[in-house]
């Protein structure tokens, strides 16, 4: 097969996402970073990183965007060393863990990438350096004085300011302490294997626990076994892995279903308040997440992701809709997709 082109950035989780799951899958790939793609290359309607080159249905090359879809449509094209499980209920159970990480997950990265002085000088330094032409000191300084304050005002469209902050952050050790336990006993979230939610936290964690000063310094004090399972999964392409190498749904581990509660602790509510607020047409959402007062702008690409997750529920059959709300049962997803 033709190598698959995609436009990326180093700094960018979904980009380093799509990367390790193209190595895992043994698809090859070409990547170029931003900036230095062909001219002649479509372009995306919405510019967003990574940006793949894949043909249309009259073969026309097009731009495609948007990391859960283009996993869904790589399935469904190329065989072999699947991310999705063959269990209807096991494959739900990702898809929520993927998209935990890809929308809420992020939060994190954001936050602590542009709330904290030292992170922000980090990134204003290393991000534009990135980018295609060489950068004498006074054009970085500017390119990143530009790019920082930018970034620093899209805060608000994830919801980090004073008062959610201590939210997100709280979260977010919660996270990586629930982690660090499975890894104890498992080398991926649902198995022996690895599943597109795997990919997921992994993009999220290349920059929380490797690239930004302040969660990257809490990530190895706190859970050295994250930090490495983000080295070794950057590229799995060398590993083996078994057909039989999922959970059994039916047992799942306490330390996956600890990873499920903290997910529906604070995404839930969210997810719950964003579609109601979308779907009334107001700007912004005002809800509780984990006892706290939380605010942010609407977001309807979420709104989204909540259809999604219930069309997918709505599609189990009885025996895997039982297994699913078995494992949400004590968690606040209990109820949230049927």
């Amino acid at each position: 097969m033709d190598a698959l082109p995609l436009i990326g950035a180093p700094g960018s989780p979904y980009t380093r996402k799509m990367v390790a799951l193209l190595r895992y899958r043994r698809l090859p790939y070409r990547y170029i970073y931003r900036g230095r793609e062909p001219a002649d290359w479509p372009r995306p309607k919405v510019q967003l990183l990574p940006t793949f080159i894949l043909k249309d249905a009259d073969g026309a090359p097009q731009a495609v965007t948007d990391s859960t879809p283009l996993i869904r449509r790589f399935e469904r094209e190329y065989e072999g060393r699947s991310v999705r499980p063959p269990s209807a209920a096991l494959a739900f159970l990702d898809a929520l863990l993927e998209d935990y990480a890809d929308e809420w997950l992020t939060k994190a990265m954001f936050h602590y990438r542009w709330a904290y002085r030292q992170d922000i000088d980090h990134a204003a330094g290393v991000l534009p350096s990135c980018g295609p032409a060489p950068l004498g000191d006074g054009a970085l300084a500017a390119m990143g004085k530009v790019f920082s304050e930018r970034q620093i005002g899209r805060l608000r469209y994830v919801g980090s300011n004073a008062v959610t902050g201590p939210v997100i952050e709280d979260s977010y050790v919660r996270f990586v302490d629930l982690m660090e336990t499975h890894l104890k006993q498992h080398r991926f979230l649902l198995g022996n294997r690895p599943g597109a939610g795997d990919f997921g936290v992994f993009g999220q964690l290349t920059q929380l626990a490797h690239m930004d000063p302040t969660p990257s310094t809490l990530t190895e004090k706190r859970a050295p076994r994250v930090y490495a399972w983000v080295w070794t999964t950057d590229d799995l392409g060398g590993i083996e892995v078994a057909d039989d190498g999922w959970f059994d749904p039916a047992a799942l581990p306490e330390t996956l279903l600890a990873i499920l509660a903290e997910t529906g602790r604070v995404y839930a509510p969210l997810l719950l308040a964003n579609a109601a607020a979308v779907a009334s047409g107001a700007d912004s959402v005002e809800t509780t997440i984990d006892g706290k007062p939380w605010s942010q702008q609407s977001f309807a690409y979420q709104a989204k992701c909540l259809g999604w997750l219930r069309e997918e529920y709505a599609a189990l059959g009885a025996g895997d809709r039982a297994l699913v709300d078995s494992a949400l049962a004590e968690t606040a997803w209990a109820g949230v997709f049927g």
